[in-house]
């Protein structure tokens, strides 16, 4: 998966074994054992390219990656204990990371009802079509 992650297109087996065979050796019904396993649990799909096969990634190396943190902590019996666990194994980069992926997926609150501000669930306060928009500036006024 790493080779076919890393290239990001639809690759022959020839070409993963020619670059792994740069780092070992390896046989080519090794490779194609392993990218036809990776077909059938549906990881990669592929497209008949004359007597070969092309295969692309279904996911990215990222949304895998998700994938298998979320596995691990729906697994866990207590979530939270889990979370804190895995956050105390983080790097400051990584710490970092998940700043900012946090400010990229944070939605709106809602905002809770409370004494001063009972209206339409949803309603923000300073959009009361009943309230006079020069009163918010006098003393007393929202």
């Amino acid at each position: 998966m790493t080779r076919v992650w890393k290239w990001n297109r639809p690759v022959t087996v020839r070409e993963v074994l020619e670059d792994l065979q740069k780092e070992r050796s390896i046989a080519y019904t090794t490779v194609m054992t392993v990218l036809d396993n990776l077909h059938q649990k549906g990881w990669v799909r592929r497209e008949s390219e004359g007597r070969a096969y092309r295969y692309e990634a279904v996911s990215t190396r990222a949304a895998y990656a998700a994938a298998l943190m979320n596995e691990a902590w729906s697994r866990s019996d207590n979530a939270a204990a889990a979370l804190v666990a895995f956050f105390g194994m983080m790097s400051e980069e990584q710490r970092q990371a998940l700043q900012d992926a946090m400010r990229i997926v944070q939605l709106p609150q809602s905002p809770e009802p409370d004494a001063d501000n009972a209206g339409t669930p949803g309603e923000k306060p300073d959009q009361n079509p009943d309230e006079n928009p020069a009163s918010r500036d006098e003393p007393g006024g929202r």
